[in-house]
């Protein structure tokens, strides 16, 4: 049975779902039809239709996603997309300031996926992201590179370790969070690992006008060795990992599931623009003082 995507309650098909949502009239309901479907006012018998065919994912989970995660971060794109095309020594500088706190959440949130599975093929994958994204091993983690980025820029690391995250991140932490402590560790590990997707190099070929970052970066001597080699590592990896995960997520996602994972994704993606945004702030911050 459908849920309602507003504030979850079931019934039995997707016309009572609307009835319910056209019925409420509460700021949430509207809130959620406004951002996800249309700002008019529609029929029931249009919602009814407009809802199936937003969340049908006929192709599979991890291409709904995908679209989802074009269509919220790459609509316009994101001001701090925008920036990354010809990012300023300060944009990169508030990318590590804010995302030092993202990574150590990251790793957090992911543990209590492998509290919670049984699964050992998730176990194992989650234990190798969390080793990647945090842990020296064969080569530098992802968070040493990402210091290696900021002391290159001329941040001093333990300024940044000791530094504490802005409103923007620190909301979308406890988003991720919340997640984490109240609903599946499927629906968390699809919560984050969708957010890889916005680095996935076929964002173009599902309507998004750039990259993540415009990637003449990666061979430019006007940006630092250690930016370039940070940017590069996340830029090689994160769509295949991404798609790994998801494959995993379908494999648990049946029935009614498919909504709940479509509904968190959904909550993380604007927990995502949240904390994109402070990276803007921080970095306005930085030319403030500099």
């Amino acid at each position: 049975m459908p849920l309602c995507p507003s504030c979850e309650i079931e019934a039995g098909d997707w016309e009572s779902i609307a009835s319910h949502m056209a019925g409420m009239g509460d700021s949430c309901h509207t809130m959620w039809l406004n951002r996800n479907i249309s700002i008019s006012r529609i029929s029931p018998g249009e919602l009814a239709v407009s809802l199936e065919r937003f969340f049908r994912a006929e192709d599979g989970l991890g291409e709904w996603v995908r679209r989802k995660v074009v269509e919220r971060i790459y609509s316009g794109p994101h001001p701090f997309i925008a920036a990354m095309q010809r990012p300023s020594r300060a944009i990169l500088l508030g990318y590590v300031y804010e995302h030092r706190h993202f990574l150590t959440n990251w790793v957090q949130v992911l543990s209590s996926v492998i509290y919670g599975t049984d699964d050992e093929r998730v176990i194992g994958y989650e234990l190798a992201n969390i080793a990647t994204e945090y842990v020296n091993g064969a080569g530098p983690s992802h968070f040493e590179l990402l210091l290696r980025m900021g002391e290159s820029l001329g941040a001093n690391r333990q300024d940044v370790l000791a530094s504490q995250p802005l409103s923007g991140t620190a909301n979308a932490i406890r988003v991720w969070r919340g997640i984490a402590k109240e609903r599946s560790w499927v629906e968390t590990m699809a919560a984050m690992h969708s957010l890889e997707f916005i680095a996935d190099r076929r964002v173009k070929v599902l309507g998004a006008s750039v990259h993540y970052f415009n990637v003449d970066i990666l061979d430019s001597d006007l940006y630092t060795p250690e930016a370039r080699k940070f940017l590069r590592e996340g830029y090689e990896a994160d769509s295949y990992h991404a798609s790994e995960a998801m494959k995993l997520v379908e494999e648990h996602a049946l029935g009614q599931m498919v909504q709940r994972v479509q509904l968190t994704v959904l909550k993380s993606l604007d927990a995502v623009s949240t904390y994109l945004n402070s990276r803007l702030e921080r970095a306005r911050m930085l030319e403030g003082s500099s």
